[in-house]
């Protein structure tokens, strides 16, 4: 392709190749996604890599319409490598990531051998293998009745169907034995199998995506749409929905890109993928940098406000109620050692009515803010009781950890705390603690 055509003559083949894509990328996401749950993703890549002698014998032997034969020979070629690395690792004491570069090294070496030496007789492309042929598979046509299709799109439409009858009527076993293999095995489900089963569909997924998106780009495509779409979900069914999500999308951007940049199709699709996932990284709701980094800012926030309310409660009962209330901005904010986040925490507590300003320079709490402050002194007095009564802590141990949990110890541990202590009312250092209201 010469340059990006959407629309008009010669957009048919743009959205050929943006199909057949689509069909390859999404198998693989879906399979990928029990890689992924199962920490197994390097075993697919491994599992991709080590079907290339199976694939090349079936072509030398049976020639490339011998569609049957090459599924067969990578299925065996896939077993035999998950085999490898169980036997390495249970019997040879080999580490599991050791296991698996022997064996992954070790049949793509003897593939890569094989199609160097035999390509030629079994009419083998070494670059097609290993990179796809992505480019022109929307120009290698056939008929099928009136419809002139791509060669590549029935067998990416039998796989992609493959894969989803796989996937659904293995459904329950696949979901039980990724997050938890003993309960699978407890409730009769053999583990074992549903691992095996998983590779040859793996096997089955690798060959029909060869030709179109080649060996490397199909690791890509098992591994990145699911790890993005793991990093966006807590579901194991809308985490396949986002990984086909990722698939297509990438599939879409490979094929819009690719000619505006002279690259590959396909290796475009897989740099699309991963910057699907950089994205995710970073803007995640839940696991992404900017998500931490806000819960972390507001847990900071949080913190400074309870510490805040803590020393104005402290203060107040070290002076007699005719003394000066309340402290000073300066020496309130020293005490949670002052910065952004101190003066933050300061400015949230006044819109929220827990502290009052008297004489325009000296902070108090209010009522409400007087309670908050109660329960957390509170919780951190009947901490420093149970440290001691329990674990015999000397005295001065006691505050910093105190000081660390009081943020986290709401009323119903409270009740616990007090309940496993023959008193509640001082604490280790003779200071009251504050009743519950």
């Amino acid at each position: 392709m010469t340059g990006l055509v959407l629309w008009g003559p010669g957009a048919e083949l743009t959205w050929w190749n943006f199909a057949v894509g689509a069909i390859v990328n999404s198998a693989c996401a879906i399979l990928g996604c029990f890689l992924v749950l199962r920490r197994m993703s390097m075993l697919g890549d491994a599992i991709s890599h080590a079907v290339l002698p199976g694939i090349v014998i079936a072509y030398f032997l049976a020639g490339r319409e011998a569609v049957v034969s090459l599924y067969l020979g990578a299925m065996i070629v896939a077993i035999l490598t998950a085999l490898l690395v169980q036997t390495l690792n249970r019997f040879g004491s080999v580490p599991e990531d050791a296991a698996l570069g022997i064996a992954f090294t070790a049949f793509f070496s003897i593939g890569v051998v094989l199609v160097s030496n035999f390509a030629s007789r079994a009419h083998i492309d070494v670059d097609c293998v290993l990179f796809g042929d992505m480019d022109f598979v929307s120009i290698d046509r056939f008929y099928w009745g009136p419809f002139d299709l791509p060669r590549a799109l029935p067998k990416m439409l039998i796989a992609l169907v493959a894969v989803v009858v796989f996937v659904g009527v293995f459904w329950k076993e696949l979901k039980i034995a990724s997050f938890d293999p003993a309960l699978a095995t407890a409730m009769g489900i053999s583990a074992i199998v549903v691992h095996y089963l998983l590779m040859a569909m793996t096997a089955v997924v690798t060959v029909a995506a060869l030709e179109a998106v080649g060996v490397v780009i199909c690791v890509a495509m098992l591994i990145v749409p699911a790890a993005t779409a793991y990093l966006l979900t807590d579901r194991l069914s809308t985490m396949t929905l986002w990984s086909v999500a990722v698939a297509i999308l990438s599939s879409l951007a490979g094929c819009i890109l690719a000619p505006l940049t002279g690259t590959n199709i396909a290796g475009m699709m897989a740099v699309a993928a991963g910057m699907q996932f950089a994205l995710a990284v970073v803007f995640a709701p839940r696991y992404g940098l900017v998500g931490k980094g806000i819960r972390a800012w507001r847990l900071s926030v949080r913190i400074a406000e309870e510490d805040l309310t803590a020393l104005l409660y402290r203060d107040e009962e070290s002076k007699p109620t005719t003394g000066v209330r309340g402290l000073t901005i300066e020496h309130l904010l020293a005490g949670v050692g002052g910065g952004f986040t101190g003066r933050h925490a300061l400015k949230k507590l006044q819109q929220r009515g827990m502290v009052e300003l008297v004489d325009g320079a000296r902070v108090v709490l209010s009522a409400a803010g007087r309670e908050a402050a109660e329960s957390l002194v509170r919780s951190h007095r009947l901490w420093e009781a149970y440290l001691v009564e329990h674990f015999q802590l000397p005295l001065d141990h006691l505050h910093e950890p105190a000081e660390k949990i009081e943020h986290f110890i709401g009323p119903q541990l409270q009740q616990q705390l007090a309940a496993g202590l023959p008193k509640a009312d001082t604490d280790p250092h003779g200071s009251e603690i504050p009743p519950v209201k």
